[in-house]
């Protein structure tokens, strides 16, 4: 007996999608650089125990392993004469390893992948030609285009797909939660256009975790109610989209990479809870994508079991639990610029280091802007200033999200408000040639204190298609800045001058085995780390155990902590956020809560951590969300008051 078309299936029911097949295999042993496609015809029978153990545990919609199956992908491993064996194979093995009532889409993924390189439309026709033909000739139940980062690639592709076939098309982008493809299109206008090309299926997968796919969902309801896209598309097409399908498969959270190795942290239980908000909201297809496992697709199975649809488009509801965004940046007039002077003494303020073995010092994350305005920026670090800070942090790209060079901001901040800047150095984006330039224009500048961090992988960010470089570990970045106060270059060259670094490392404490981390915390002191500023921390439990496990340590720790904005925002950091967890009472406390009376909350439980963490530790590490410096600020205060310090002011910096 034939299957009900796919279609007929989602006007009145959904299915259970899988799971991630590239990270998978990655977990099972199979090593980054190798062609998981290859696999296809050199071990059929590794494919196939993935397929199967994704249908057994519930899922019912499967993908053929072709996803970078086109001759332009498959030739940097050489296998472009085996482009329609490989495809060819896929859906074969797909078929045999799982059940009758499975449906199995041919998956074809984009060929660009973000990167800005020359691949020519003829070109990218020729391999959608090609890699569409051999899937429908073998019998695939639909066609499923994903990952697609701009409009103009996943038309292509569609248009192919729907010359060739009537066969039910999913169409899914990898829009970053900015709402808008890399083209530029906004998410009504993109499926729109998707709609009137006919596509069957619209969604999303990868790019980010279940927050962001949220908000994503959420950000495309408004524009329907909004109507929007009726002027952005020249034609009515929004009424189209919003009453087709919708699908997500979602990341397992954002990437931890720790010692050579990706790690997801978005639990199986995480991952159920949301399918349910996501079937609320619409979705009719729901599965995963990098860092999703058989579990994870059992527990979103097992979660929608019962779960009957109300109506086949897209909920224009309000989502089953708030989802956290950010706010907008107002903007302001511009911070006037003065001219550059020829030479700039060094920052001669006692280092953080020298202060907090004195007393209690306080170091305030304020993120650089994704933008080019930094009015709300310079806004936010003047109100620490006036709150006392000791030193404002700026990440270096932190979540591999582009944002304004913090080596510029940190100049800024020192010349024009007299702040001191503590810049974080990633070892994701520069060469050792880049990053020994970077630490000289920091030492020409003035700049001395920074926080040497890994970085977070260049593929999971704002720009997948740049490249993560990692020349260096931590350790090494550590031991090869401070090599430039002994007046050595990275080349063992000399200098005529030395440096004067202060360098921060980073802990995590957030982990089952606080002592193996600490071990990890040591080998950063023997490369030369000065003190070290930790993960947010959430527990009052864990501020004593980081005590016991850290006090035979030499150098000064800065303990963080992060103001919770609402619940959105706490189930987000601890659901999808490597190296954060939240106590199940704290997140409890937090729960429904938004706006003012989230952010009230989330400033209460700072200051119930701040109570236990004082007595403990002189260095105290804020992070403010979303740029609601009044939060750090507020807590800043708090921590000058339970210390009875009367001078919030910073010591001057030598100008």
């Amino acid at each position: 007996m034939r299957k009900p078309d796919l279609r007929e299936v989602l006007a009145s029911g959904m299915l259970v999608g899988d799971g991630a097949m590239g990270t998978y295999l990655y977990q099972l042993g199979f090593p980054v650089g190798i062609s998981y496609e290859e696999l296809n015809l050199t071990r059929p029978e590794v494919i196939a125990d993935v397929h199967r153990s994704y249908y057994e545990a519930g899922a019912r919609l499967i993908e053929t392993n072709t996803f970078t199956a086109t001759r332009e992908r498959l030739a940097k491993f050489g296998l472009e004469g085996e482009t329609e064996a490989i495809n060819r194979k896929a859906v074969q093995i797909a078929r045999g390893a799982v059940g009758a009532d499975a449906y199995v889409a041919g998956t074809v993924g984009s060929i660009r992948a973000g990167k800005r390189k020359n691949v020519s439309q003829q070109t990218i026709k020729q391999d959608f030609e090609q890699q569409i033909g051999v899937l429908l000739n073998e019998g695939v139940d639909a066609l499923i285009l994903e990952t697609f980062f701009d409009l103009e690639e996943i038309l292509i592709a569609l248009r192919i797909a729907r010359s060739k076939s009537d066969l039910p098309i999913i169409c899914q982008l990898a829009a970053e939660d900015v709402g808008r493809t890399t083209d530029g299109y906004t998410l009504a206008h993109s499926f729109s256009r998707l709609a009137a090309e006919g596509a069957d299926v619209i969604g999303f997968n990868c790019r980010s975790g279940p927050n962001g796919m949220l908000r994503n969902l959420e950000r495309f309801r408004a524009e329907v109610e909004a109507q929007s896209a009726v002027d952005e598309v020249g034609e009515v097409g929004l009424s189209e989209a919003s009453s087709l399908p919708v699908s997500v498969f979602p990341n397992a959270g954002i990437p931890d990479y720790v010692d050579g190795k990706y790690t997801y942290v978005s639990t199986p239980d995480y991952f159920a809870e949301c399918a349910r908000q996501f079937a609320d909201l619409g979705a009719r297809i729901i599965g995963g994508c990098c860092g999703t496992t058989p579990e994870h697709v059992k527990a979103m199975a097992l979660a929608l079991q019962n779960y009957i649809p109300q109506k086949k488009e897209l909920a224009l509801g309000s989502a089953a639990v708030p989802v956290q965004t950010e706010e907008p940046n107002d903007s302001k007039e511009a911070v006037a610029s003065a001219a550059m002077p020829w030479s700039i003494q060094p920052d001669e303020a006692p280092s953080i280091v020298d202060t907090v073995m004195e007393r209690h010092t306080v170091i305030v994350e304020l993120d650089p802007p994704r933008d080019l305005s930094i009015d709300k920026f310079m806004e936010g670090a003047e109100a620490l200033k006036e709150a006392g800070v000791d030193a404002v942090t700026m990440a270096d790209n932190s979540l591999a999200v582009t944002r304004m060079s913090n080596l510029a901001l940190g100049y800024l901040l020192r010349d024009k408000l007299g702040i001191r800047p503590l810049v974080h150095i990633a070892c994701r984006d520069r060469n050792l040639i880049g990053t020994q330039s970077h630490m000289m224009g920091l030492d020409a500048l003035g700049i001395n204190h920074v926080l040497a961090v890994t970085g977070d992988p260049a593929k999971f960010g704002d720009l997948p298609g740049s490249s993560s470089v990692y020349d260096l570990t931590s350790f090494e970045i550590i031991r090869m800045i401070k090599q430039l106060n002994e007046g050595v270059a990275f080349s063992g060259k000399p200098l005529k001058q030395k440096a004067q670094f202060v360098v921060g490392a980073a802990f995590n404490p957030n982990v089952k085995h606080l002592d193996k981390a600490v071990q990890r915390l040591e080998r950063k002191i023997e490369a030369g780390a000065d003190y070290i500023m930790t993960q947010p921390v959430y527990d009052a439990a864990l501020i004593h155990d980081i005590h016991d496990a850290t006090k035979h340590l030499r150098i000064p720790i800065f303990l963080g902590i992060a103001p919770l904005a609402s619940g959105g925002n706490a189930e987000y950091l601890h659901n999808e956020v490597p190296g954060i967890r939240l106590p199940d009472h704290v997140r409890s406390r937090m729960a429904g809560l938004r706006g003012e009376e989230g952010r009230a909350m989330g400033v209460q439980i700072a200051k119930e951590l701040l109570d236990e963490a004082l007595p403990y530790f002189n260095g105290i590490y804020l992070m403010t969300p979303f740029m609601s410096y009044h939060m750090t600020a507020e807590l800043t205060r708090y921590v000058w008051e339970k210390t009875n310090r009367s001078n919030f002011h910073l010591s001057p910096l030598s100008k």
